[in-house]
């Protein structure tokens, strides 16, 4: 799908914005530009998810280098509670957080809705906030990855002036005063707005955010994350902005157009244009991962998701565009200023999951403005900031077709002139792996029974393989940019699913069976066809392709080849006979800094790892008390050099469950 380009942005402020005097007017400025928006003269900034307001997963502090690295220590354990006592799905449960440094204090949330805020130095609580959540209610995720903050450093005592914003998994947009954790009154109802109003609520518990608001100047915006493959007719994937101060919905834009919407269930509807008519009630395509922004340009960068449900297309025929797409907005009007669709008529559950990542490339004819989009399939796309368009090309390559009765692939997909991150091929029976010769024939077995013709094999009744699986290639741990080497590092996964679908009238049976057991079910209700899906594993519950399964990889974009490669992690808390098999499932992404580092946790192991930006090698690792599943950051304060991750597990990799934040430092 090509690039639409419209008119470049029109800066964020309007005169109208500004009536109610310094209060507006002044965050507004500091936003614009962001909190710290020279990374070189504050090293102790980390303002944003991803480090600053783009996502660079960059740091400039350079205390901590590839010669004293072996020194770190933990400085300080804080532990949240937080274990899932009394959760419906305890065994969702993730502590995935980044915190943010806004002046001396760390904030970030659980989960479960609670907001902390520590000591940078020393790990001590100065506040929490509890949004109290139904602990009863069943989540389709469990899952939180930071706050975000609004307005002036906390230098200003007045109530709210610095504000915490975060979403809650059952849909609520909470507003704290920065210094004291108390909701700011005046924004929505008590501090908080109602997110599940205008979205076609379908199923409470379904509808959630678990990714932090994007911060544009007094527009605080948000995405969703809605449970997947339950029907065609889901809840809307729109994205909004809110005031910061007031909670009133400035904008709201849905990646699928609609002229109406009428109900799923209308008898024969008649369809003229399918994919126009289609699109009045398919749901989904939302932007659950994080987003970034240019605050100076006005822009933020959203990545979508694919419309309901993820494995068959038929009641939702085309591209159903802006679905699986990177896109540019307008902060101040949500205005469409350009858009690229990364997988066309997703059959395969390839959310863009990764945030996408603003910088400046160096080129031959000087720096260039671009947004790096790694995706599931492992895919790096490069895109002019302001454009869209291609830096590295972007070619339309046929992919495999003959899927099931009603379904109609797209005949191409879009894929990047740079080399893929992880195996896009076939996985043939001679690629089967095991521990013995026995279950490495099981795994033989399995493979000639399924279809498998590599990256976008559609799905089928057979059964067949999906390689890169849906949780990637990359997934929301994004990547991180070394503009030293102008290296593009992220940590990737060779996990392949086995996916069939299920003839409607056998679905109930083969799910209440004990024929999979250890297979997801999903109904996809509106379709013909129910869905399981599993990793395709020996009878050992290993993969049935040869380790390393999750790997840290650098993109060189100077030369536009792999740089290095190097296995990441170990089954040792996993499978611990097994610690010598290196390349672990992995869920979390890395950070750079200036020193020449690479810090990653992600591993199924419980260790923290600094790895050489420019050679790969691993020089440190650091036990954690839990998985450290999650996006470490950095900063330095009074002289030193802290690196600190969330440690506390990850239900769905079933890493150790835990409930700390660690700070290492020399």
């Amino acid at each position: 799908m090509p690039t639409r380009a419209l008119p470049a942005a029109r800066p964020t402020g309007r005169c109208s914005r500004f009536r109610l005097g310094p209060l507006r007017l002044v965050p507004w400025m500091i936003a614009a530009v962001g909190l710290f928006p020279d990374p070189i003269a504050h090293a102790q900034a980390w303002s944003s998810y991803g480090g600053d307001p783009g996502g660079s997963h960059a740091s400039a502090a350079r205390q901590l280098t590839p010669a004293n690295v072996d020194g770190l220590k933990p400085l300080w354990t804080f532990h949240t509670g937080e274990l899932g006592a009394g959760l419906a799905r305890r065994d969702k449960l993730t502590f995935e957080a980044t915190p943010i440094l806004v002046g001396r204090t760390l904030y970030f949330n659980t989960a479960t809705a609670i907001v902390f805020a520590l000591d940078a130095v020393t790990g001590r609580e100065l506040w929490r906030h509890d949004a109290h959540i139904d602990r009863g209610r069943r989540y389709s995720e469990m899952a939180a990855r930071g706050v975000a903050v609004w307005g002036p450093p906390l230098t200003d005592l007045a109530p709210c002036r610095t504000r915490i914003f975060a979403g809650t998994i059952d849909a609520r947009l909470v507003a704290l005063d920065a210094r004291t954790g108390k909701p700011c009154a005046g924004f929505g109802v008590s501090g908080e707005v109602d997110l599940s109003t205008g979205v076609r609520l379908r199923e409470r518990g379904e509808y959630l955010v678990t990714s932090p608001p994007a911060i544009v100047g007094d527009a605080v915006i948000v995405g969703s994350a809605i449970g997947d493959n339950r029907g065609t007719s889901l809840e809307l994937g729109v994205v909004r902005a809110f005031d910061a101060l007031t909670g009133a919905l400035r904008w709201s834009w849905d990646p699928i157009p609609r002229t109406a919407i009428i109900p799923p269930d209308a008898a024969n509807p008649s369809f003229g244009d399918l994919e126009n008519q289609a699109a009045r009630w398919t749901g989904a395509a939302n932007a659950w991962s994080i987003f970034s922004a240019a605050p100076a340009q006005g822009l933020v960068f959203v990545p979508t998701g694919s419309a309901s449900p993820d494995f068959y297309g038929g009641e939702r025929p085309g591209d159903n565009q802006w679905a699986n797409s990177v896109v540019a907005l307008e902060a101040a009007s949500g205005r469409l200023v350009w858009g690229r669709q990364i997988i066309h008529h997703d059959l395969w559950d390839y959310d863009v999951a990764s945030q996408p990542v603003v910088v400046e490339l160096n080129r031959g004819d000087g720096p260039l403005a671009v947004v790096l989009q790694v995706t599931k399939t492992g895919e790096l796309f490069v895109l002019e900031r302001d454009t869209g368009r291609p830096v590295f090309p972007i070619a339309e390559r046929s992919v495999p077709q003959g899927a099931v009765a009603g379904e109609q692939p797209a005949p191409t997909q879009p894929r990047s002139a740079l080399p893929p991150l992880v195996s896009q091929e076939p996985v043939r029976a001679q690629d089967a792996w095991g521990l013995s010769f026995w279950d490495r024939g099981k795994c033989e077995e399995k493979i000639r029974a399924l279809r498998s013709d590599g990256v976008f094999t559609p799905p089928t009744i057979g059964g067949s393989i999906e390689r890169p699986g849906f949780v990637g290639g990359a997934n929301w741990g994004g990547l991180a940019f070394d503009a030293t080497h102008q290296y593009a590092i992220a940590v990737v996964n060779d996990l392949p699913m086995e996916v069939a679908l299920i003839a409607r009238a056998d679905y109930d049976a083969l799910r209440e069976s004990e024929r999979y057991p250890h297979s997801e079910f999903a109904p996809m209700r509106g379709t013909p066809y129910g869905m399981r899906r599993e990793l395709l594993r020996s009878p050992l519950g290993l993969p049935c392709v040869a380790p390393p399964w999750g790997t840290l990889v650098a993109m060189d974009l100077v030369n536009g080849r792999i740089a290095w490669r190097v296995p990441l992690g170990t089954l040792r808390d996993m499978a611990w006979p097994l610690a010598f098999v290196h390349g672990a499932p992995s869920m979390g992404g890395p950070i750079v800094t200036a020193g020449g580092l690479v810090f990653v946790g992600a591993a199924a192991d419980n260790y923290l790892r600094a790895f050489d930006t420019a050679t790969g090698a691993e020089l440190w690792k650091g036990r954690l008390p839990g998985g450290g599943q999650a996006t470490p950051m950095t900063y330095e304060l009074d002289g030193r050099q802290f690196v600190v991750i969330a440690a506390g597990g990850h239900g769905g990799l079933g890493t150790t469950r835990g409930d700390a934040l660690v700070a290492f430092g020399l």
